[in-house]
């Protein structure tokens, strides 16, 4: 497949889609607003590139705004510390490289968004797509609270195929999807106009005391949130996204692609994996970016790759599919007719063991290998792929009814996982516990005919007692860390109080 470049400054139609036509069309005389929040990037945002050629088409400023709602989803000082630091840096470039003023909210964004835009009588909004009810909903309010002048553009930059063009139904695996997925991916996996080369022609007069207290913003959620604390093997933020995609250093496509086809299964081995699931899940880099510069390496690792991208855009965008055509994503509901069926037949089979939410929480159960994934995901912030499917499984297998294991398990999946609150962690639970996108299997008890994964079947795959180990190393040595930390700081505090000669 040949590489191609989009046209300065220009999306593919089918990458925009109109939530509401306003009186002035898609730029009037008043400025061009984009509300980012899925796609937390300068580069390679088609929804920033869409709202400064629009800008510049109607010679009108252009400004991005981002909101910060009180608690999405019950995000914690992980989630939103690691999304904030990632802004921060993202509003110096916006503001002092493209000169592009980046305003930022707290409260519901059904509240601020339409009252900034009637502040500085905005003729067009831009916003990001997610499949998410709670987003949709938002900005279905958000339609109705504009101005009839006002034009709503919704730009899909998360999803190298545009999701309404990939697929307009619920697709009921990955087999269906992927055929549709690669008829437009020639057309859709190109390269991006650099948005630094077509900068605003008109520029936003800003108020004299616009400033953001990051640090102090940071500061807070960090002690709001403290119950799941910051994780510092990750570093936020677009420049180290791109590090980790290809670094010289550690980069997964310059350093450690060849093992991946091979050991991304292993959990013994989590350098195979590519690292960038935090960076998708905030908008930090673009998959159609990763997609498109792990395309070039094809001829020299070609069974890598195609599972790379097989991962990155058949599966994610699967997920995404599933999210926005079936509203009852995270539950019982929205699972197949056959698995509802079969989980009912079985709901009130005997089971040999059943944890309360604080035991599965605090990793206490009988079975060291699942308590080492969960005590991975509660302090690393990541659990491993293959034990996130044995970890769900297990919970459907410990409490008291599907119902309650789904809950559970989207639950700690939400809590602790730096990439919780996604598609793909939605899809991931429902897949285990509810056979979304799965088929009927043997027939067992409590399972019914969901697919069943246990700890021998685990240790056939790989040394389990290695990965429990490697966990229990990784735990004490966080929290060595954490208690060299707060020795530190303690002793910063005793020395402040010391008066001086």
């Amino acid at each position: 497949m040949a590489s191609k470049l989009a046209s300065p400054m220009t999306v593919q139609a089918g990458r925009i889609r109109t939530l509401k036509n306003g009186s002035c069309g898609e730029a009037g005389s008043g400025p061009v607003v984009y509300w980012m929040f899925r796609d937390q990037r300068v580069r390679d945002n088609w929804a920033l590139i869409h709202a400064v050629a629009e800008a510049n088409k109607a010679n009108v400023p252009v400004a991005v705004v981002f909101n910060l709602f009180h608690s999405f989803l019950g995000a914690k000082s992980r989630h939103l510390g690691f999304m904030l630091r990632g802004l921060r840096q993202l509003c110096h470039r916006m503001q002092n490289t493209l000169q592009i003023p980046f305003f930022l909210f707290q409260g519901e964004a059904e509240e601020t968004v339409p009252a900034f835009l009637r502040e500085c009588g905005a003729s067009l909004l831009v916003t990001d797509f997610s499949p998410l009810r709670e987003i949709r909903r938002c900005k279905e309010e958000i339609c109705e609270r504009v101005s009839d002048s006002v034009t709503v553009h919704e730009v899909d930059a998360h999803n190298v195929v545009p999701l309404w063009v990939a697929s307009d139904k619920l697709e009921y695996s990955a087999k269906t999807i992927r055929t549709k997925i690669n008829k437009r991916l020639s057309e859709y996996l190109i390269d991006f106009p650099d948005v630094e080369d077509n900068l605003p022609t008109r520029m936003w007069v800003l108020p004299e005391n616009h400033s953001i207290d990051w640090d102090g913003l940071i500061a807070d959620v960090l002690r709001t949130g403290a119950e799941v604390p910051e994780v510092d093997w990750c570093e936020p933020g677009e420049i180290a996204a791109r590090d980790v995609l290809m670094g010289s250093e550690n980069g997964f496509l310059t350093k450690r692609l060849k093992g991946y086809s091979l050991d991304r299964n292993n959990p013994c081995n989590p350098n195979a994996l590519s690292g960038l699931s935090p960076y998708l899940h905030f908008g930090q880099i673009s998959a159609q970016r990763c997609a498109f510069e792990a395309r070039k390496r094809r001829n020299s690792h070609p069974q890598a790759i195609d599972a790379f991208l097989e991962e990155l855009i058949v599966r994610r965008e699967l997920a995404d599919n599933y999210c926005f055509y079936e509203p009852h994503y995270d539950s019982i509901k929205g699972a197949w007719g056959w698995a509802r069926n079969t989980l009912a037949e079985h709901a009130t089979d005997k089971r040999e063991h059943i944890y309360t939410r604080e035991q599965l929480e605090k990793a206490q159960t009988s079975d060291p290998l699942w308590n080492a994934s969960q005590l991975e995901m509660v302090h690393k912030g990541k659990m491993h792929g293959f034990m996130r499917m044995y970890w769900a499984k297990k919970i459907l297998e410990w409490t008291r009814g599907p119902e309650e294991a789904l809950e559970t398990s989207l639950y700690l999946n939400d809590k602790y996982e730096l990439d919780g609150r996604d598609p793909n962690g939605y899809v991931g639970c429902m897949w285990s516990i509810c056979g979304v996108h799965d088929q009927g299997w043997k027939e067992r008890p409590i399972f019914g005919k969901i697919r069943y994964m246990n700890y021998a079947g685990c240790k056939r795959k790989f040394d389990v007692d290695k990965y429990i180990a490697y966990v229990n190393k990784l735990v004490r040595d966080l929290k060595k860390r954490k208690a060299e930390n707060l020795l530190s700081e303690r002793e910063k505090v005793l020395r402040s109080c010391v008066p001086e000669d």
